[in-house]
């Protein structure tokens, strides 16, 4: 499973975005077909992402295509289009069924067997981001396909008539059962984009917010916005210090036949050690 602390978008039809996203480290490309893609460009912008899956090295980042959502009646050419080039992940917009990711995982293991590849080698990302996907959640994040669940924020608020502010109250509820999803399937969450790519004060309180509810990672539209984002999503040495600490502490403990213990005048218990494990997979995934 990719480190995806920072996923980008890039509109797949821009050809010298796509080249330029490669050299920035960011740890997710996604090329797009669907909302960064003009109507009268997708058949431009599937050629551009088989182009760039056929033709670029994309280093660490992971290379994932957005296809249009399942029923828009593009979704079957857009797979098929970018498929043969074995990218890392499709991401599957504006899901709200188990159905919808059932019909990319029977496409995805014909190509694998057709090509020989390993099956399950193409991960499936999906968007949550209406009412109905929302309340279809434990169906949905069950699929065995699925590596992490994207929450759309800005669908979501039009699909049940929110009104959308800086504070993003009005997606707390969605947002976290995303979260608890994703942690019940072991999936990655990636949360919303901050709009407003030139504010980047408010992306780093928003990334941090995101990080504090369990999120793995953002959605980005701006190369500006890939340190903020990573620094957020990273353990600081700090917390991988003190983690660290728990965990050798509790082993010592448990082997003194305690329970819960104290450090620096807390009272550490199993819930406080997985929470301390979790800091370190974090770290180590980002490389640190």
């Amino acid at each position: 499973m990719h480190s995806r602390r920072a996923l980008l978008y890039m509109p797949g039809d821009n050809w010298k975005m796509i080249t330029k996203s490669v050299a920035i480290g960011v740890d997710s490309i996604c090329m797009d077909m669907e909302d960064g893609t003009a109507i009268t460009k997708k058949v431009e912008a599937r050629a551009t992402i088989a182009r760039a899956l056929r033709e670029l090295d994309f280093g660490k980042s992971e290379k994932l295509a957005r296809i249009n959502s399942v029923g828009s009646g593009w979704e079957k050419d857009d797979i098929d289009a970018v498929l043969p080039y074995h990218p890392d992940g499709i991401v599957i917009p504006k899901v709200e069924s188990f159905e919808h990711v059932e019909w990319a995982n029977r496409i995805i293991e014909a190509a694998e067997l057709k090509h020989g590849w390993p099956v399950n080698s193409i991960r499936v990302l999906i968007g949550v981001e209406t009412a109905k996907g929302i309340m279809n959640l434990k169906e949905i994040a069950a699929h065995p396909r699925l590596d992490g669940i994207i929450f759309g924020g800005e669908d979501f608020a039009a699909s049940i008539g929110a009104t959308r502010t800086k504070e993003a109250t009005e997606l707390l509820y969605a947002r976290q059962a995303v979260v608890v999803a994703c942690a019940a399937n072991d999936l990655q969450a990636i949360d919303i984009v901050t709009i407003d790519y030139k504010d980047i004060e408010a992306l780093r309180i928003e990334s941090e917010f995101g990080a504090r509810l369990g999120y793995s990672g953002k959605q980005i539209i701006h190369p500006a916005q890939v340190e903020p984002v990573q620094t957020a999503f990273t353990p600081n040495d700090e917390a991988i210090a003190h983690a660290k600490r728990i965990v050798e502490t509790f082993e010592a403990s448990q082997k003194e036949g305690k329970g819960a213990y104290s450090l620096d005048g807390k009272m550490i218990d199993m819930p406080l050690l997985k929470s301390a494990q979790k800091v370190l997979e974090r770290a180590s995934a980002a490389g640190k």
